[in-house]
């Protein structure tokens, strides 16, 4: 993987022109400034010792995703020369838009969209992997609000949407790699990495600049797009619509499912909140144990800017573990590379999303775009 140092110089020479992020989704309301609830800090390394230099925060940020990585299973070799076979070609409005199939896990395909805006033709252009349960509401085949895709090629982005049409047909929602009866990675990690060879679809793509991809996804795809982000550090950024940002927040914000990272061989526990009749097991009561929660993932994303779409699963009180990485951005030297804008409900709204479609404008176009 590359270094910080690399990350650092990217951004610094892509990223740095241009006026800050608006600062009233960068800055926590007073009410949570300074406050880092009962989370344990990322920048303390397992022995103990305080990170203090960026130097340090290379070598701890490396420790957390290793640790993240033993616990949830090592993802197999990313697929970084894909093969892509183009099912169908349309064109729609002022965009082109290909169904294609690929590999994205080393024993399985999917069938996803990419769209190519007209004006791609002009040179290279940003990109964003959209992920839901399913890819034709992204691209506006689907609920309102939701159709992230579309909109972010209307703007001059080239997509990928990708969804787990079939798993989510069977209830399954995931994907088990090897086999769903013996998974050796936990289902979550591995839609990460899932969306790690979305990525390098948009990679390989002589209109797509490649160090100007990010994701986005809403409620199963905001968790399904934070952990592709966070684990796969080619993302420039990411937008996570209300997935639950750390574990103890709301009954419906539920990673200890086994399709996330509960998983066991079936049969599995009924859905819905962990009780003494119908316990939860895996992973995810050994993460609880062991004292970790998701801003030491969020951790990993730094410099990378990041945008938390809030709703009901995320409040402004989750200020609390984003603050973590506001401090870990201010180490090595940037103070906007956090961001959450809050609604009341869960569902996207046309406001919420605007705040994401500018966000990606911001942090991905160049000026000249």
């Amino acid at each position: 993987m590359k270094g910080l140092l690399i990350i650092l110089t990217i951004f610094l020479c892509h990223f740095a022109a241009g006026e800050n992020f608006p600062e009233s989704i960068t800055t926590p309301p007073p009410e949570f400034r300074d406050d880092y609830g009962e989370l344990r800090s990322p920048l303390v390394f397992k022995n103990g010792e305080p990170v203090r230099t960026s130097e340090q925060w290379e070598a701890r940020r490396s420790e957390i995703l290793t640790e993240w990585s033993n616990l949830m299973g090592q993802w197999p070799e990313v697929i970084t020369d894909p093969e892509v076979e183009i099912i169908e070609t349309i064109h729609r409005e002022d965009f082109t838009q290909h169904t294609i199939r690929f590999l994205w896990t080393p024993n399985g395909k999917t069938t996803g969209y990419l769209l190519i805006p007209d004006s791609a033709a002009e040179g290279k252009h940003p990109a964003v992997v959209t992920v839901y349960y399913e890819p034709e509401t992204a691209i506006g085949l689907g609920k309102e609000n939701r159709d992230f895709a579309y909109q972010l090629t209307k703007r001059g982005f080239v997509t990928l949407s990708i969804g787990t049409t079939e798993a989510t047909a069977a209830k399954t929602y995931s994907l088990y790699w090897p086999s769903i009866e013996d998974a050796k990675v936990e289902p979550l990690s591995m839609l990460g990495y899932a969306a790690a060879n979305a990525f390098e679809i948009l990679a390989s793509r002589p209109e797509v600049d490649a160090d100007r991809i990010g994701i986005a996804g809403h409620s199963f795809g905001g968790k399904w797009a934070m952990f592709g982000s966070c684990l796969y550090e080619k993302f420039a950024c990411a937008a996570w619509s209300d997935p639950g940002i750390v574990f103890a927040s709301r009954p419906s914000v539920n990673y200890w499912e086994p399709w996330y990272l509960g998983y066991e061989p079936k049969p599995w526990r009924k859905r819905g909140v962990p009780t003494d009749e119908n316990p939860i097991s895996g992973l995810y009561p050994e993460l609880l144990k062991q004292g970790r929660d998701l801003h030491e993932l969020h951790a990993l994303m730094a410099p990378r800017p990041f945008l938390v779409s809030g709703g009901s699963e995320d409040p402004p009180s989750q200020w609390k573990a984003l603050n973590h990485s506001v401090k870990i951005n201010e180490l090595l030297g940037f103070s906007d590379r956090v961001a959450m804008h809050n609604r009341p409900d869960h569902g996207p709204t046309t406001e919420s999303n605007e705040v994401i479609y500018r966000f990606f404008e911001h942090w991905l176009k160049p000026p000249a775009l």
